[in-house]
This record gives structure tokens, C-alpha cells and sequence, in this order.
């Protein structure tokens, strides 16, 4: 999958400008949230602007071009939505690894030795915990949920 298939799709759910009401993120724009950004004008942020952030921080720096097709925009989708760390950590649980947040090479390797399959929906349920674990949950979980059933409906598109 390449970054701008994936960062298309992720873009299409998170949308535009938000004031962040309910949001821990704060204010948001194309998902970049002003907690994580404190020094960015979230209002008048571009997509442009934002597809290079989201391209730097968090494909790039996540190595997401050596993980399946599947899995890099599942990874990419997450982290933008519950940070990085957060969707490294899950990554991990779900190839069986420490969750130490680094994907590194036994995380790698742990990914290769299994089904891109079984990953991707362990990915996606550990995922879903995540979020019910959350106090916005009874807010956002609706959303987060269909967020959800659309990354499912990818999966089984990508591979």
C-alpha cells in the first residue's frame, strides 16, 4: 500500500477542523491535534500541511513501508488516531512481542512468522479494547466503532 492510498483514507475519517469539545486531543484539523502540536495554528492548518506531518512523524519515522501492505494503513490509521506509541503497542501484542512501543527487528520478525490476516484482526481487537478502555468511550465509541467496521472492510479488501 502506498502512503497516499493510505493517508487518503485516513484523511477521509478524520476530516476537517474540529474545536475539540469532548476531544482529549484538543483542537484538531485533518486529525492533528493541538496537544500533540502545541506550536501549529490547528485552524489553519492544510491538508498539504498535514499529509507532510502525518508522512515525517509518523509513516517515516514508524518504518510503515516494511510492514504489509494491510497492516501499514491499519498501523497508520490507529496512530493518528491514538498516537504512535499507542499503535506500536498494539502491533506488538498482536505479533505476540513485548510492547515496548519500538518496532524493531524482533517485532519484524515476529510479524513475518505469522499470517497477515491473524495480525490484522488482532490488530483491529486490541484496538477496539483500547478504546472501550477510554473514559470518552461512551462519547466517541460510536464513532470509534464504525471507524472500526470500515478498517475491517479495508482488511479484507487489502489482502
Amino acid at each position: 500500500m502506498s502512503f497516499e492510498t493510505a493517508i487518503g483514507r485516513v484523511l477521509g475519517a478524520e476530516g476537517g477542523y474540529s474545536a475539540g469539545a469532548g476531544d482529549p486531543g484538543g483542537e484538531t484539523n485533518w486529525g492533528i491535534s493541538k496537544r500533540s502540536y502545541p506550536a501549529l495554528d490547528i485552524k489553519a492548518l492544510t491538508r498539504e500541511q498535514a499529509v507532510g506531518i502525518y508522512r515525517r512523524d509518523f509513516w517515516d519515522a514508524g518504518h510503515m513501508d516494511r510492514l504489509a501492505p494491510a497492516l501499514a494503513f491499519q498501523v497508520l490509521d490507529f496512530a493518528v488516531n491514538s498516537g504512535i506509541q499507542t499503535a506500536f503497542r498494539k502491533l506488538q501484542l498482536a505479533a505476540g512481542v513485548a510492547d515496548d512501543g519500538i518496532i524493531g527487528p524482533i517485532t519484524r520478525a515476529a510479524i513475518a512468522q505469522k499470517s497477515a490476516t491473524d495480525i490484522l484482526f488482532l490488530f483491529i481487537a486490541y484496538r477496539l479494547r483500547y478504546w472501550a478502555s477510554l473514559s470518552n468511550w461512551p462519547t466517541a465509541g460510536r464513532g470509534w466503532a464504525r471507524r472500526a467496521a470500515d478498517d475491517l472492510i479495508y482488511a479484507a479488501a487489502d489482502t
